[in-house]
């Protein structure tokens, strides 16, 4: 019986290791680590378009804002709030002319995204984030994710969109 008892513990213990690997390893993998929970979802680049925008003054950028299906879903059907689950992700890059095709048009009238900017999400949680209108706020630049006390700006700036669930866009279908 203390066998059996000597190797359940060790079996335990050893799946307690592989675990602590499989986290570490995975956190090294070139993916950024979260401030708050959330990291950068792989395949986020093939989510659907919500809408974009330009955004002048400060960042003076070009953004699209792509969800997952469960934002999709949501928008389409018009579902408020957001369910559990939804993710948004705000791609910027900065906005430049282009020679190219101001070249074809004879004058200078395109512009087109330049160099990125940074990469933000929303995702929502309604338990897990109460005290944070529901939703979780992460941002990255070059993949490092920003500073603490960058993101603790995000609720205050969402609140006056509380009436749409604390999201800024609009869909655009």
């Amino acid at each position: 019986m203390k066998g059996i008892s000597y190797m359940l513990a060790a079996v335990a213990i050893l799946s307690g290791v592989i675990v602590y690997i499989a986290h570490a390893s995975a956190q090294a993998g070139g993916e950024a680590a979260p401030i708050f929970g959330i990291k950068i979802t792989p395949g986020y680049r093939d989510w659907r378009v919500i809408t974009v925008a330009h955004e002048e003054g400060n960042n003076n950028d070009l953004r699209a804002v792509l969800g997952n299906d469960i934002a999709i879903k949501a928008y389409r059907q018009g579902t408020l709030p957001f369910p559990d689950g939804t993710i948004i992700a705000r791609l910027a890059w900065s906005y430049v002319p282009s020679e190219e095709n101001n070249k074809v048009f004879g004058r200078a009238q395109s512009f087109v995204a330049g160099a990125p900017i940074n990469i933000q999400f929303m995702l929502k949680d309604s338990m897990k984030y109460a005290a944070t209108g529901g939703w979780e706020f992460a941002q990255f630049k070059d993949g490092k994710p920003a500073e603490e006390a960058t993101l603790k700006t995000c609720f205050s700036c969402h609140e006056p969109f509380k009436a749409r669930d604390l999201v800024f866009s609009h869909y655009s279908p």
